[in-house]
């Protein structure tokens, strides 16, 4: 639980309603520790507290409600914030990570599945990845084949899933093109590994850390660069001779959004997948928009998570996608705060809480 911003996570007993109409009870396997979860934890975003976090997992069903027909109990499944109702305007036009419908994809605080003491405890994104059990709507998973493991599987939850989605959904890499990622933790390094499926003949990938460049490189990247040691901008400028067709920023910070824009080359279109602290703005040279550059946020990739994650996972399988590399390390809940205090440091890739299944 985290009872408020700045606060450390506690463990508690805290209690689950039963699965009421079109509702499934998951035992968690594998939750992921997200950077997106730590914006929450140090107050960047809001959310209602207090809160279970976590939103990145992989599960097994154990019980489901009324009219539930995508599983069954003892189903392999794994989950997605993308939750979508099928019905709403976006949705119907193939937009379901902008579902609207509130019924299904319930705003901040409308939750009332979990209690603590007595008090509502408020669901994070629908899901509430950090316990032992989670409680959420059919349209929040997908079922996934019982052979495949379910650390990696997890994996594929939040940041797989948005790296390789903003390469194919948002950005639309052509084959052969040129492509920059700013930032190789678990979401840029699956934009690496989304840029090299995607066909992209120069992959560089830029960060501060020498052993996520290495990743980088066992993921698809064909150039690297140190941020720490050279100007970024300059240096991609100077390996493609004038900039890239497509940049991912996958950071989440002022500095690198505006440096995805200005690695461009005339025509190139700039994705920013992190998340950018609320209130924070990013700046432009008005001119480079004559030039046909673009730049675009993203939410998750704009993933079609049902019909995506099965895809990435047969990619696994076949050996053209690499999700091993991304696993730093496995912890029990327990050790959460020493968790997200290492993923402060920049090193992990990707931490993942097991549990009992």
């Amino acid at each position: 639980m985290l009872h408020a911003p700045g606060t450390p996570i506690t463990i508690e007993d805290v209690s689950i309603t039963r699965p009421q109409r079109r509702e499934v009870l998951l035992r968690t396997a594998y939750a992921g520790l997200c950077h997106s979860d730590l914006h929450f934890i140090e107050g960047l975003w809001p959310w209602p507290m207090p809160c279970v976090l976590g939103h990145e997992s992989s599960a097994i069903v154990e019980a489901v409600g009324e009219d539930v027909t995508h599983v069954k109990p003892g189903d392999h499944v794994v989950t997605c914030l993308s939750v979508f109702c099928g019905t709403c305007t976006p949705c119907l036009t193939g937009h379901p990570n902008l579902c609207e419908g509130t019924d299904v994809k319930l705003p901040p605080g409308a939750a009332r599945r979990l209690a603590w003491q007595g008090d509502v405890l408020h669901q994070f994104m629908n899901l509430s990845s950090f316990a032992e059990q989670m409680l959420v709507h059919e349209n929040a998973l997908v079922k996934i084949d019982d052979d495949i493991p379910l650390a990696q599987a997890a994996l594929v939850g939040c940041g797989v899933i948005t790296g390789v989605a903003s390469v194919f959904h948002a950005a639309k890499v052509e084959p052969g093109s040129t492509v920059a990622v700013i930032g190789c933790g678990g979401v840029g390094l699956s934009a690496v590994a989304g840029a090299a499926l995607a066909g992209a003949a120069r992959i560089i990938a830029i960060d501060t850390l020498a052993s996520k460049l290495d990743l980088a490189r066992a993921l698809g990247a064909t150039d690297t660069v140190d941020a720490s040691a050279v100007d970024p901008v300059g240096a991609v400028r100077d390996l493609t001779g004038g900039g890239v067709a497509y940049s991912f920023e996958a950071l989440g910070l002022k500095a690198t959004a505006e440096q995805a824009f200005r690695m461009l080359r005339p025509g190139g279109l700039a994705t920013v997948i992190g998340m950018l602290p609320v209130g924070v703005k990013i700046e432009l040279q008005g001119a480079d928009l004559l030039r046909d550059k673009r730049i675009q946020g993203t939410t998750m990739g704009g993933n079609r998570f049902r019909v995506d994650m099965p895809r990435i996972l047969q990619f696994w399988r076949q050996g053209r996608l690499n999700l091993d590399h991304l696993i730093s390390g496995e912890m029990a809940l327990a050790d959460i705060n020493d968790g997200f205090a290492n993923l402060k440091s920049g090193a992990p890739v990707r931490q993942l809480i097991a549990f009992a299944h």
